[in-house]
């Protein structure tokens, strides 16, 4: 799939949305777009999945069937959940069957009854996204799917993308969560100025390192001062035994500097800081 220097804007004398943006979109691919809100994120994957025409430029390549979940759901139908999704299977042609699957997947058997307008922002958009999951799209399309979702959906959303990826579809989604950065392969885009630049992903941030010292604590807190120069946060252990080292002299120290003898233990601390 080729987005070629597409431009668009919502009305003629409005200012571009999108300028200049140029696409490859390859078989198997999950794209990332990222940017700060009111960047165009959400218009670019709308004109992906075509329900927006370029103003200028092309997109062709676009696979035939194409899922779409948009960041709201549009709630306010005569619907109950169950009688949507039977009719979005219906206009895919697609088994009954099917719907039994995915709403076992995304743990909302418990709303198949209830009218689409009743349902809370999360769950209405947990029926979005079964119905864009459940006809395995060619080209499928996500704005924010990970939003208000539990941990167990959030893990199952993810497994799907990687499956649908896998199987050679293309993934484009909005992300601010971060769940697809776990998945192998991810390529990033961030929406900006109007355009859309390719980026990294980001890797994970490095241990931070903890830093345990005993010393006599008027030492001790000559070594703090060192310590946090060097970009480290000591851990004092204050030992009052350790207090009455003989062999300390203040007089010394007053160059702030440590004996050899002395020795630090560098102990890294499990887990790292998220984003």
């Amino acid at each position: 799939m080729r987005v070629s220097e597409l431009y668009f804007r919502y009305r003629r004398n409005d200012p571009w949305v999108l300028t200049e943006v140029a696409l490859d979109l390859a078989p198997g691919s999950v794209i990332e777009v990222a940017g700060p809100n009111g960047t165009g994120k959400s218009t670019l994957l709308r004109l992906l999945a075509g329900l927006l025409q370029p103003t200028k430029g092309t997109i062709s390549g676009r696979p035939a069937l194409v899922g779409y979940a948009p960041e709201r759901f549009p709630a306010a139908q005569p619907f109950t959940v169950a009688g949507y999704l039977r009719h979005m299977a219906a206009v895919r042609g697609l088994a009954p069957e099917v719907i039994e699957e995915w709403t076992a997947r995304l743990r909302m058997d418990h709303l198949l009854g209830q009218r689409l307008p009743d349902l809370s922002k999360g769950s209405a958009h947990k029926v979005g996204l079964a119905q864009a999951l459940f006809c395995s799209p060619g080209l499928l399309i996500l704005d924010e799917p990970f939003a208000g979702l539990d941990q167990a959906t959030r893990a199952e959303v993810a497994l799907a993308v990687e499956r649908l990826a896998a199987d050679g579809g293309i993934v484009v989604a909005s992300d601010h969560q971060g769940d697809l950065r776990g998945l192998p392969g991810v390529i990033r885009y961030e929406v900006r100025e109007s355009r859309v630049w390719r980026r990294e992903v980001e890797e994970a941030a490095e241990p931070l390192v903890t830093v345990s010292v005993r010393l006599p604590l008027s030492r001790a807190g000559l070594l703090t001062a060192r310590l946090r120069a060097e970009g480290h946060e000591p851990l004092l252990d204050q030992d009052p035994a350790l207090n009455q080292d003989p062999s300390f002299n203040p007089s010394s120290a007053q160059d702030h500097s440590l004996s050899p003898d002395h020795s630090l233990s560098r102990e890294p601390l499990l887990g790292q800081e998220a984003e």
